[in-house]
């Protein structure tokens, strides 16, 4: 999937394309480092070895990912199947086991075309997503008891999302060609390896992760196919698809982002499809699902909600959710066509995707894998990545402490609700903060770990180093008079990045 340099590129070349060393201009990373012999290590293995960056880094998510299966461990051997509250005291719950008889999967039913017994009439999950179900479902032993059962459905479902896993670091590791190691940032994030086997929104954040190399390989047919496949797992990759418009609109690239546009249309249609034709109402419970939902976990309306008298219908929660991030979208439109350089494309699919979960009506504690990749795109710098991700871990254990509270009875173990709405608001503030550290590394690009490192804009593909063509506000004035506005240096606009777009 990736292109390597030649082996007689020149040594100027071979300079400009040296690897970037975290532990040289990150002061978290350096410290870190001691713990394994110091910034190259005591034990580093310099000139050709077996032990590359991706390999290190794919071995690292593997050995958390197998981490955050033991954390699951004591709901495996029993509080999924006995007691209403120990999984949540335990916070190890998972929708995996729990799914495997309540969407009939035990029982042999076809996802979206035989109607379920119970209150959910079908499959609540996008196509591509219940294949994935569908096929765990069909490596799963039908004998023993139905927990046995659930069991193995759960260990099947984990070893296939563990594939998910060592993708995406590896996608991510092998973006920025001259970046690897920023990939151990995924790979280490705690509240990805908490969250990767509550349900399956691995395959998808993969899928995208793999859309992402694609792009910032120039392949921009593949890039669509990939994000098209995403989208049929699940809805939010699409959001990408916007940020890439304002982008290529400002380069001029309009051929390019057709081909995306193209290749993820085909890719959806031909998923999505012959169930559509076929089973229509069973394809569509996705959508009607999530529009009739109620306002519910991890989002700001639920605090609304629990402290008014008189809460929001939920019309008024999903038109006033639908404009927040129609505005949201505006103003990261604004900023890309008015920023005194170019940003990068990780950055604002990052924002992007930050503000739907900010605005949404829910959010699950899974959610938080789909902003990971992105994250470590957008600003790989380990402080403030670790600020992030210990606000999501206080989340991850402050909605299980929540909801053992709630199913405990008169004993009222757990959080209560107004700790409950503490943890929200941590989970709010610290995606805020990473949003806030990214966009003034947009219109500071000084300040961005990427661009100071000499790269332009290595997620960028063919916007990488490419000339502006449409330009507002101070940015579109004479080059001098920008960068007098902006109080910074001059930005030498359209330099090449070392990588290029081709590799």
């Amino acid at each position: 999937m990736c292109g390597m340099a030649s082996a007689e590129s020149t040594q100027a070349s071979v300079h400009e394309r040296e690897q970037v060393r975290p532990t040289k201009e990150d002061e978290v990373a350096a410290a870190g480092s001691e713990l394994i012999g110091g910034p190259l290590g005591r034990f580093a293995l310099l000139g050709s070895s077996w032990w590359t960056p991706v390999r290190v880094i794919a071995l690292v998510a593997i050995g958390m990912f197998a981490l955050g299966l033991v954390q699951k461990a004591p709901c495996y051997n029993g509080a999924w199947f006995f007691g209403a509250s120990s999984q949540y005291t335990h916070a190890c719950y998972s929708d995996i086991p729990h799914l495997y008889q309540g969407r009939g999967f035990a029982d042999g039913l076809v996802p979206y075309f035989d109607r379920l017994p119970g209150d959910m009439q079908y499959l609540e999950y996008p196509v591509l997503t219940g294949v994935f179900m569908e096929v765990a479902s069909w490596l799963t032993p039908g004998s023993g008891t139905i927990q046995h059962q659930e069991q193995w459905y759960w260990m099947v479902n984990a070893g296939m999302l563990m594939v998910c896993a060592a993708v995406i670091v590896v996608c991510v590791a092998r973006t920025h060609a001259r970046r690897p190691w920023d990939g151990l940032l995924v790979a280490l994030a705690p509240a990805a390896a908490l969250t990767a086997t509550i349900n399956w929104d691995l395959l998808a954040v993969a899928l995208t992760a793999a859309a992402m190399l694609m792009w910032s390989r120039g392949r921009s047919l593949a890039f669509g196919v990939l994000l098209g496949l995403a989208t049929a797992a699940k809805l939010y990759p699409f959001l990408l698809l916007g940020p890439l418009m304002v982008l290529c609109w400002r380069a001029g690239r309009w051929r390019e982002f057709g081909k995306a546009l193209g290749g993820a249309s085909v890719a959806w249609v031909v998923v999505n499809g012959p169930v559509m034709l076929f089973a229509f109402e069973g394809w569509s419970k996705f959508y009607t699902f999530s529009q009739e939902r109620g306002v519910d976990f991890g989002s700001f309306w639920l605090i609304m909600a629990q402290n008014s008298d008189d809460p929001l219908s939920i019309d008024t929660v999903n038109t006033s959710a639908t404009l927040l991030m129609l505005v949201c979208c505006a103003a990261v439109a604004a900023l890309a066509v008015t920023a005194p350089r170019r940003p990068r494309f990780a950055q604002l699919a990052f924002l992007i995707v930050a503000a739907f979960i900010l605005t949404n009506k829910v959010y699950s504690p899974q959610y938080v894998l789909w902003l990971v990749p992105l994250a470590a795109l957008a600003r790989p710098k380990w402080r403030d990545f670790l600020i992030w991700q210990a606000c999501e871990v206080a989340y991850f254990l402050g909605i299980w402490l929540y909801l053992a509270y709630t199913t405990s009875g008169d004993a009222h173990k757990g959080l209560p609700t107004d700790g409950y709405h503490w943890a929200i608001g941590l989970h709010l503030l610290g995606t805020l903060y990473l949003c806030v550290m990214v966009v003034r590394d947009i219109f500071m690009p000084d300040r961005d770990p990427v661009r100071r490192s000499g790269d332009d804009d290595p997620s960028g593909g063919v916007l990488d180093g490419a000339e502006d063509v449409f330009v507002l506000g101070p940015a579109a004035r004479p080059r001098r008079q920008a960068d007098a506005q902006f109080d910074r240096p001059p930005v030498e606009w359209g330099r090449p990045g070392p990588t290029g777009g081709s590799l």
